[in-house]
């Protein structure tokens, strides 16, 4: 089975027996320092309420963005990461 596929089903798992949803859920994700890249990630959390805070890395090569939303699933929470790692370079922690 693809890694990718055995991580979101671990993932889903968990999130499952650890979580009462509705909750408020933070992803946390690294970037290349790029804007673009920037919105891109901020336009697929766009109307959810998400408080997104970014910070450069002391290079500034590098920003950090941690996202706190209110999700209802782990259904919903596993689209929002694999939305995002369609942004190139992005690592998702």
């Amino acid at each position: 089975m693809n890694k990718q596929i055995e991580f979101y089903k671990k993932l889903k798992h968990s999130l499952e027996e650890t979580t009462d949803f509705p909750t408020k859920y933070m992803y946390k994700f690294i970037i290349p320092e790029d804007e673009s890249k920037v919105l891109e990630i901020e336009n697929i959390f766009n109307h959810t309420g998400a408080v997104i805070e970014k910070k450069s890395s002391k290079t500034g090569k590098y920003i950090s963005l941690t996202i706190l939303v209110q999700m209802d699933s782990a259904d919903a929470i596993i689209e929002k990461y694999q939305e995002v790692a369609k942004v190139e370079g992005v690592i998702s922690l």
